[in-house]
């Protein structure tokens, strides 16, 4: 098993993060095997990529919600680690409040 679980969508709420935002937030490792996905699809092009990072993030974006951590992009880069035989990756994690 690669991940936790895969869903369609996200089941938290909106957490307004620009990609400004994003980037405030210093990156982690987290196990691959506790990450949900939010996306049930994969385009291989993102994958295949060598420069896949070009357009965005360097580190793939979670959110932590009701004590799951829900990978909300970077989907080509988990796999890509997963097909590497790693079972770690490095993302940044943006938690939402308990009481939300």
């Amino acid at each position: 098993m690669i991940f936790r679980r895969v869903s369609e969508g996200r089941p938290y709420p909106e957490h307004g993060l620009s990609q400004n935002g994003w980037a405030e937030i210093s990156p982690s490792q987290v196990r691959l095997d506790d990450l949900t996905t939010t996306k049930t699809t994969l385009d291989l092009e993102h994958l295949l990529d060598d420069d896949s990072t070009y357009f965005g993030d360097l580190f793939a974006h979670v959110v932590s919600w009701r004590g799951e951590l829900y990978l909300e992009d970077g989907l080509h880069r988990a796999l890509r680690a997963a097909l590497q035989q790693r079972n770690m990756l490095h993302a940044r994690v943006h938690s939402i409040g308990k009481h939300v």
